[in-house]
């Protein structure tokens, strides 16, 4: 058989660190096997850089890494007989391009600049790049590639365009980000694209963490059929081997690796794990540290934290008070111990004391309120930064989408901390997670990683006697219905009303979303898991005179 192979080399790279991402692509040609001896290797959108580089762009000094990388590159280039597809940033006549590069043996044989620039969401590509305007392929051993990037493969005209300059085959790079339901998405549309053009389409995605973002990977090579002949794994770094059929003048992709399709609730923890990972990595730290209340969002968080960095290098504290009960520190006491992190108990009674008697005097006369219960939340945040500031620990913050949507939580005391890995995670979703980690764990002959009761039992931020969250917020189930409109769909309370919901309690958590703005723009960041998360995508004026019901 005459054969042709392909790398989809699905690469997780660091942002700005050009040396490095330049020396990442010289080690995958290192590691390719003689026997392997691809014709040719693709890696993801922006390569060089990283995506999304955002105003590093900017720097007069980028153009001069850019060009020394390329350098570097040509020379690497004529060891291998293979040709390379990468992304860079460009600068063309004062111009700046996000372009896809094809080298062969120390040459340039082709430059595409990519022509759909995404301005949605999490993209803010007009701010960096000019578009590109024409078409592009290049000839290698006898065939006609086209070459498109991320955005590109959305937009069938174009599609159509470079197919029709007699393409073998479809390239496209990649940087796209995980949310639920996105590689369902991809695969569609590319299936799409295949039914009106019918040429293969190899589609290499970037994977790892870059702040809130999680890059999912999963690559994939498609034929002429609409069948997915490689499947590159999800959320984990690799090279996926394309071999295709050259015979009788054809290019037919042969079945090859076909990595496990995830589950919603798996693809959703691995974007956890993978953005908890990343950045604790990539930003240097030695490990983290968290406050494990015995609640269920704590719970989790440290589930995450275990499983994503080792449980060696995972600090759990529980700073009990009087209103603490003996359940919670018994079932913080036993996850610890189930997960083998380090685990200490500072209980924050003194510290309390010591801080309402330095406020005797201006609080002499006023009411006992929810002033008091804060107190006791930021007791526990100087404890925590402290050990974060002595270890050298990331401090994760543990408070849920729900929470975090409302205001339910407490600015400069359980909000304190550098990231969030359930930041983005509803509390119905929480609740579901946990269930799902406990039925993997006994399927597997382990011990549940978290204690069933902080599931089972009514969830309380235990600041007050007898408190329970639906003392202060509606039922759960309701209140995330109500916040999956108004946040995620852009509904208006009277929008909302219409579709069955009480309208006072409506009114109240649109406007405490409202209210609560200016809390999440000093909240940690976390990771990214639909396509209306606060962060990048949800962008909101603090001071502004907006009426709810519209």
């Amino acid at each position: 058989m005459q054969k042709f192979t392909i790398i989809m080399a699905q690469i997780d790279t660091l942002v700005g660190d050009i040396e490095a991402n330049t020396h990442k692509i010289i080690e995958v040609l290192d590691r390719i096997t003689p026997e392997a001896k691809p014709d040719l290797i693709i890696f993801p959108e922006l390569t060089l850089t990283g995506y999304p580089p955002e105003d590093l762009l900017l720097r007069d000094s980028l153009e001069l890494r850019i060009e020394a990388a390329l350098s570097t590159l040509k020379a690497v280039s004529l060891k291998y007989d293979c040709c390379m597809v990468f992304g860079a940033p460009l600068l063309r006549e004062g111009q700046r391009f996000n372009a896809a590069l094809v080298l062969h043996k120390g040459e340039f044989i082709a430059e595409y600049h990519k022509q759909r620039l995404p301005n949605i969401q999490v993209f803010d590509e007009h701010r960096y790049f000019i578009p590109g305007s024409e078409s592009c392929t290049f000839r290698f051993k006898g065939r006609r590639f086209g070459l498109t990037i991320c955005e590109d493969i959305w937009h069938e005209a174009l599609v159509k365009d470079v197919c029709a300059l007699g393409i073998d085959c479809l390239i496209n790079l990649n940087a796209s980000p995980y949310h639920q339901g996105k590689p369902t998405e991809r695969t569609a549309l590319l299936k799409s694209h295949i039914e009106g053009c019918r040429v293969p389409i190899i589609y290499t995605n970037a994977v790892g963490g870059q702040d809130e973002l999680v890059f999912d990977g999963g690559s994939m090579a498609l034929d002429a059929e609409q069948q997915i002949c490689v499947q590159a794994p999800f959320f984990d770094e690799s090279l996926s081997k394309v071999i295709v059929d050259l015979s009788d003048g054809g290019f037919t992709l042969q079945q090859g690796e076909q990595a496990v399709s995830l589950s919603e609730m798996e693809s959703i923890y691995q974007a956890l794990k993978l953005g908890l990972k990343d950045y604790v990595a990539k930003n240097g730290f030695k490990g983290v540290i968290l406050g494990l209340s015995g609640g269920i969002d704590s719970a989790l968080t440290l589930a995450i934290a275990a499983d994503a960095l080792g449980a060696q290098n995972v600090l759990a504290v529980m700073m009990p008070f009087r209103y603490t009960s003996q359940m919670s520190q018994d079932d913080a006491s036993v996850q610890a111990e189930t997960l083998g992190v380090d685990y200490d108990v500072l209980a924050i009674e003194s510290m309390y004391e010591a801080f309402m008697n330095t406020l005797a005097g201006q609080f002499d006369g006023a009411d006992t309120d929810v002033t008091e219960q804060n107190l006791q939340a930021r007791c526990r945040a100087v404890l925590l930064m402290a050990l974060s500031n002595k270890k050298g620990y990331l401090l994760l913050t543990t408070g849920n989408k729900s929470e975090v949507s409302v205001g339910y939580c407490t600015l400069y005391g359980d909000m304190c901390g550098g990231f969030n890995p359930i930041k983005n995670l509803p509390k119905t979703k929480v609740y579901a997670l946990s269930s799902y980690l406990n039925a993997k764990a006994r399927s597997a002959g382990k011990m549940d990683v978290i204690p069933q009761r902080v599931i089972d039992r009514p969830p309380s931020a235990e600041l007050a006697p007898d408190q329970v969250d639906e003392d202060s917020l509606p039922p759960y189930d309701v209140l995330d219905a109500i916040l999956y409109r108004y946040i995620e769909e852009d509904k208006s309370a009277e929008a909302i009303v219409a579709e069955g919901y009480e309208r006072d309690t409506v009114f109240r958590v649109c406007r405490l979303v409202d209210l609560n703005e200016y809390k999440r723009r000093q909240a940690a960041i976390g990771v990214r898991i639909s396509e209306r998360d606060f962060g990048r995508d949800r962008r909101y004026p603090i001071t502004n005179g907006w009426k709810i019901g519209q």
